[in-house]
């Protein structure tokens, strides 16, 4: 017999699996435990749950009795349509790519090591943006501790490398190495299943930058040849701009989500700010997102867009489009 879960349960799945502190974890832990449908088809995920819930418990209480000493760490609240975590060898140009798509100004230089600690740029896409975060190079013997903990936080990661460097391509395998020892995979697309859930798949794309350089485009083979299996590549010169609105079409649309717009009974809806949400959301799905208590107090909803005549009425479990205004009536 199906436990049968619910696209809300399978949310706070997911958010549970990107929770970086015990905290966290039992906070989704707790929201899942509610959602959980509850018949004996899913007794004995009921029972994980309640064993994990315990088990974090006790952790947290461990920790208050004797705290652990830590290093510095960042945290930074998803804002937007999405969140990008920015990666790559020194002098990738991952700096400059910020400064490029966002309003964001931190320093730039030819050496190495000058981005010491991340920094968050907001990109536009017509009338969504997108957060994207700068972090620290890594080498073979660097990885600053927290930046595995943001990329398996974030929606997506950007993997920049350098076209201008023989070692280019290789320092980019670097870069996949070092993460993928602490347990944070950057591929393509995540996989449909998985057994490994200390393993944190984060779904990427690899930035090929400095094509205006000598020797770039032979580079540019190689590049192909070891990662067109494995990611989305983009070309670009973020120095100079080459390929950098499609690449900024590229981060928006990876996203694979919708903007909707919503309006109250009576009145023009607003079109200067609309969600964002998973394409093949529905209405009771995004009404979660208006508020978390409006998916309970839904009763219907109307609906202009794609696929129905403007004002239709229609179920919870209607499918959203691209584009669609809503009329939530709780």
């Amino acid at each position: 017999m199906a436990a049968n879960l619910t696209p809300q349960y399978l949310k706070a799945e997911e958010e549970y699996k990107k929770a970086q502190t015990p905290d966290e974890k039992l906070a989704c832990l707790k929201t899942m435990f509610q959602l959980v449908p509850k018949h004996k088809a899913s007794e004995k995920l009921q029972a994980e749950l309640k064993t994990k819930m315990k088990d974090l418990k006790e952790e947290i209480e461990q920790d208050k009795k004797h705290p652990k000493k830590v290093g510095v760490s960042y945290k930074f609240p998803k804002q937007g349509a999405g969140q990008y975590i920015i990666l790559g060898a020194p002098n990738a140009g991952k700096s400059r790519l910020l400064t490029r798509l966002t309003r964001a100004a931190p320093e730039v230089a030819t050496f190495p090591f000058t981005t010491r600690e991340p920094h968050v740029g907001m990109m536009d896409w017509q009338d969504v943006k997108v957060q994207l975060i700068d972090t620290p190079p890594i080498t073979p013997d660097y990885l600053e501790p927290y930046v595995s903990s943001l990329v398996r936080a974030a929606d997506a990661a950007i993997v920049m490398l350098d076209l201008g460097d023989d070692d280019g391509p290789f320092a980019a395998e670097t870069v996949l190495e070092r993460l993928a020892q602490v347990k944070t995979i950057l591929q393509g697309e995540k996989p449909a299943t998985q057994d490994d859930y200390s393993i944190q798949y984060v779904k990427t794309l690899l930035v090929a930058n400095k094509i205006d350089f000598d020797g770039a485009q032979d580079r540019l083979d190689i590049v192909r040849e070891m990662y067109a299996s494995k990611f989305p590549i983009h070309v670009i010169s973020a120095e100079h701009g080459a390929g950098l609105e499609d690449l900024r079409e590229a981060i928006y649309r990876f996203l694979n989500v919708i903007r909707v717009y919503t309006k109250q009974p009576g009145k023009p809806p607003d079109m200067t700010s609309p969600f964002t949400c998973p394409i093949g959301s529905t209405v009771v799905e995004l009404a979660g997102l208006v508020h978390r208590d409006f998916a309970d107090q839904l009763k219907s909803a109307r609906i202009w867009g794609s696929g129905v005549h403007d004002g239709q009425a229609v179920g919870r479990e209607h499918v959203l489009g691209d584009k669609d205004v809503v009329e939530l009536h709780i």
